[in-house]
Formats: structure tokens, sequence, C-alpha cells
């Protein structure tokens, strides 16, 4: 049997383009997979804390002014401190959404060349991503909570509207800039705007009011021929028209509430898939039993391509207990998929 001589990046960025792969990339968030194998890192400026997407302790406020907590009752994950939530009345958002202002006179190309050094990026092995802070809708989310933002987007589309592109106003020209001195083979857009059965907004607020923002988050991107992944939990296989023309060609995690064979042959060539990965966590996992979900994923989703393997659901920020599944799922994906195409 041919062996690959692709590298983990090129190998990833085939789907990306709508190829085959010789063997299925397994995406692993920037995180070294098996061997130290990694298809994509991600690079880009820390120029604001962007809590919610990594741990942090309690009382720790993002570049909005938001509080968040982390605990064992969120697996240590961030999430804005339930009751504290700093706006009440989205038409008042003027009066207490405040921008943060740009660390002064950036010599961008000397932060490109720090950052992308920090990252021990090879662009020999890995594509290199990266990543947009703004997630829109879960920033108003994170602003009102899920019971106040959701009537604002109701009551007050055109406040909402008007608050997201103040706060794209002050990413579009960190999106510019990335994308001129770091060069990325990709952007990374994320926002969650779905829950696990059903979206969170309609079709029509999606194409009205959040692809607009979006599209002007990816613009830099796409003028350079860029493509984006974008991470969207949940079912939200209703918005992949619209994801698809803001620059979208892989979409993660696409869970298990979607139909993910529908999506893989309507979106051919056009939209790959990385995740569809689904392994409920126990108490007395065996490590067959993981592997076994890992090949049984492979088997059904990775035929025709357009498919990356992505674990990342089996991620607890400070949990211990899963590290064993997570290194059975990585050998698996790594050592199932090995050639695949190629057989």
């Amino acid at each position: 049997m041919p062996k690959s001589k692709l590298s983990p990046g090129e190998n990833f960025m085939r789907i990306v383009r709508g190829e085959i792969p010789d063997y299925v990339p397994i995406y692993t968030m920037g995180f070294p997979g098996l061997g130290g194998e990694t298809a994509v890192k991600i690079i880009g400026p820390s120029l604001f804390d962007e809590t919610h997407l990594k741990p942090a302790p309690t009382g720790r406020r993002d570049v909005w002014g938001v509080n968040y907590i982390a605990n064992e009752e969120t697996n240590f994950a961030c999430i804005p401190e339930p009751n504290n939530f700093l706006l009440d009345d989205i038409t008042k958002w003027r009066d207490v959404i405040k921008a943060p202002e740009l660390p002064a006179n950036l010599d961008w190309e000397r932060l490109a060349k720090a950052d992308i050094a920090d990252a021990e990026l090879d662009r020999s092995q890995s594509a290199a991503m990266a990543a947009i802070g703004l997630m829109p809708f879960q920033q108003l989310i994170a602003f009102m909570g899920f019971t106040g933002g959701l009537m604002a987007v109701a009551e007050e589309p055109e406040e909402v509207e008007a608050l997201l592109h103040f706060m794209t106003d002050l990413y579009v020209p960190v999106v510019e800039k990335t994308v001129e001195y770091y060069a990325p083979d990709m952007l990374y857009l994320l926002d969650d705007t779905a829950a696990a059965r059903f979206p969170f907004v309609s079709p029509d607020f999606f194409t009205n009011v959040l692809k607009p923002v979006y599209a002007r988050l990816t613009k830099p991107a796409a003028e350079r021929g860029i493509p984006v992944q974008l991470h969207n939990c949940g079912r939200c296989e209703d918005f992949l028209d619209d994801m698809y023309d803001v620059g979208t060609r892989v979409w993660d995690p696409a869970q298990l509430g979607n139909d993910i064979h529908a999506a893989k042959a309507k979106y051919k060539g056009k939209i790959s898939v990385a995740g569809a990965f689904s392994w409920t966590p126990h108490e007395d996992y065996t490590e067959e039993e993981v592997r076994a979900a890992v090949r049984a994923c492979i088997d059904e989703y990775a035929p025709d391509g357009g498919f990356a393997f992505f674990g990342g659901i089996l991620s607890r920020f400070g949990d211990r207990s899963l590290d064993n599944a997570v290194a059975w799922m990585n050998d698996e994906a790594y050592n199932y998929g090995r050639d695949y195409y190629l057989k």
C-alpha cells in the first residue's frame, strides 16, 4: 500500500480546497496530535483578553467588561457570571458598552514575527490559522444573558444590529492587519448560534443581521483568497448557505443534531466538516469502546472526503479523568485513518 508524503497541514488543506486528502485529517484546535503532528496551528495577535476562549479564574473580565467565572460546575470553562450581566436594556447599549482601545503605535511586522515564533509554527508541516477574537452573537449573550439577549433579538433587532456593528468596527482593522502580516492559510471564526436541537435565532435574523457582520469580519481574508473555518455548535445546518457565502470552507464541530450526510452531499467540494464525532464519557469507559467509536465515525463520514476527525467534544477544562480517552481517541484516529484514501 502506498504511503502518503503529504504533511499534516497540506493534507488538511486538501479538504479546505474541496479535494480528496491522502488520509483522514485530524483537527486538534492547534494542539499537537499523535507524535506531535499538528495539522493546524493557531496564530495571530493576542491584543484583547479573550476570557471566553480559555480557562480563567473567577472574577476575570473581558475587554468589554463582562465578568467571567470558571469552576467545577462549568467544567472549568469560562462563562459570564450568572445574574451579573452588564446590559439589561438593549436600547441603552450606547451608554453601557464602551470599546477598548487598541495599543498605540503597534509594530505589526515585529508583533507577527514574535507571535509566529512563539507558536513554533513550521509551515512545512502545519497550516496556519488566524482566529478572529469577536464572537458577535455570543458576545451579545455575554452582555445580557440568554433571556435578555434573545428578547433583544426578538424585540429590538435594529439595536442588536447596531451593537454588533459597533463591536465589529473595533475588530475589522485587527483582522486586516492579521491577514497582512501573519499571512495565515485560513481564518477562524467562532460563534455558536444554535442549541442542540434548534437554532437560537431565525434564518431571517441570521441572514439579515449576523451574516453582514460575519462578512465584514471575513472580508479581509476573502479579498486575499483566504478560506474560513467556522465553529458553530448545535443544530445550525439551516445557516450553511449563508456560512458558505461568507467564506466558510470547513465547519466544526458539525454535531450530530445536524444531518451530516445531507450537508456533505449538498456542499460536496464546497464545505468540509471537522467533527461529527459523538461519544459520551462515563465512569466505566473502556479503551475498546473509545476506539470503536472513532472507527465508526470515520467509516460513517470519511468516505468521499470532505471530512476531518475532531474529538474536541471530549475537552473538559481542568478535568484529567479523560486523559486516557483522549489519548486512545487520537491514536485510533491517526492509525485507522492513516492513508485511508490510498487503500
